[in-house]
């Protein structure tokens, strides 16, 4: 398996959403977040699209873990015809540019695709080119405890923007 990391255009996504507070959990983190909004849906005849892992805050030494922040996000491919309960928000993931790794992790290790593409982007930032515009995210293309596929094909998204040149003097 081949992994590299690809500048590509990803457009904008209407979600719906349900945050968490806590430090990372392991494998089923935000399945029960995840499974509130996919029955909500569901029981809404709403049809799904991709599903986004977002981690709003990054981790910082010295940062307590249950005040790390996380959004559960299922797109939504239908009009939303029900208004969502309040534990539920509609939110619109912007269209933006991304640095996007996508892997199987039985086959390549997510820790290796993180610190990667983090080295990668402080590079990119250090050179003037790139830096970070969001949170990174992960996208799944269907759920990923009960679709085999979905947990097969993770597609890691860091949105950045170019880093505009400083203004050169004129003598």
């Amino acid at each position: 398996m081949v992994v590299d990391i690809v500048l590509k255009r990803e457009s904008s996504h209407k979600v719906l959403s349900k945050s968490y507070r806590g430090g990372y959990t392991g494998d089923n983190m935000l399945r029960p977040e995840f499974e509130y909004v996919s029955n909500w849906m569901g029981s809404n005849r709403m049809r799904p699209g991709k599903w986004f892992r977002i981690e709003l805050d990054k981790y910082e030494i010295g940062m307590p873990s249950s005040d790390r922040r996380w959004w559960a996000c299922i797109e939504i491919k239908t009009k939303l015809l029900t208004k969502p309960p309040t534990e539920i928000e509609l939110k619109t993931l912007p269209a933006t540019q991304v640095a996007s790794v996508t892997f199987d992790p039985a086959e390549f290790s997510d820790r290796l695709v993180y610190h990667g593409l983090e080295c990668w982007l402080e590079w990119r930032t250090k050179f003037g080119e790139y830096e970070e515009a969001a949170p990174a995210r992960e996208v799944y293309l269907a759920n990923p405890w009960t679709n085999k596929n979905a947990k097969k094909h993770i597609e890691l998204q860091v949105p950045i923007r170019k880093i505009s040149a400083p203004k050169r003097s004129r003598r």
